[in-house]
């Protein structure tokens, strides 16, 4: 995880220390900057979970850096964004790439943003397979069921047709946050501090979906 911040609040009852993301968490902000497993979902999921709990109408703020990771690590935190009743805000700044830029475009509609030097990849999902002939003829038919259901998701939230989804995504396709935005992947590109989401989602105007050894990614 590498070396992670402290900061000091004052309190009525004296100096308090959070580490950063506890922090930031205070004010409904969670960051996904690493790659999707089992750990970082649950967190993401408990802490979406927990917001919902504290406050159901105030918006969310996901900030996404992510290169993607487990399919259905990733799922677990898309059907969590889509079930609880606060709006999920999502921001992607540096990259959402795989089953990162599939959360990006699972945020609510007119809420989903991008950073100008951010970068967002979709592809198909990958994943490494070995045993029996029966076995690994299952796990690719199981891969390929996850491909369309990816392809549906992305096609419910840009609003293009899951076909030309399936082509874009054949090989790896890589957007700047302008192409995304044409594309339906975001809704607006945030280009200065003025247009930058407060936490909880107050912001001003933006001016601009077992028997292989390795899970299936994407």
């Amino acid at each position: 995880m590498g070396l992670i911040p402290y900061v000091i609040e004052q309190t009525s009852r004296g100096e308090r220390t959070y580490d950063i993301y506890s922090r930031l968490l205070k004010d409904r902000i969670i960051i996904l900057g690493r790659p999707i497993d089992e750990h970082l979902a649950n967190t993401v999921v408990a802490s979406l979970l927990f917001l919902e709990k504290e406050d159901p109408e105030k918006d969310i703020d996901l900030y996404i850096n992510s290169p993607g990771g487990i399919v259905t690590q990733g799922l677990a935190i898309y059907d969590a964004m889509q079930i609880i009743k606060p709006d999920v805000s999502t921001i992607c700044i540096g990259l959402a790439a795989s089953m990162g830029a599939v959360l990006l475009a699972g945020g609510a509609k007119g809420k989903r943003f991008a950073l100008p030097n951010s970068e967002i990849l979709i592809h198909q999902p990958v994943g490494g397979i070995h045993g029996q002939a029966t076995d690994i003829g299952i796990h690719a038919e199981n891969i390929l069921k996850t491909r369309h259901r990816l392809n549906e998701i992305i096609a419910f939230h840009t609003g293009q047709e899951v076909d030309k989804v399936a082509r874009d995504t054949e090989r790896d396709k890589f957007m700047t946050p302008s192409e995304a935005h044409e594309y339906g992947l975001i809704d607006e590109i945030i280009t200065n501090r003025r247009g930058a989401l407060k936490g909880g989602g107050d912001s001003d105007e933006p001016q601009v979906p077992s028997g292989g050894d390795e899970p299936v990614t994407d």
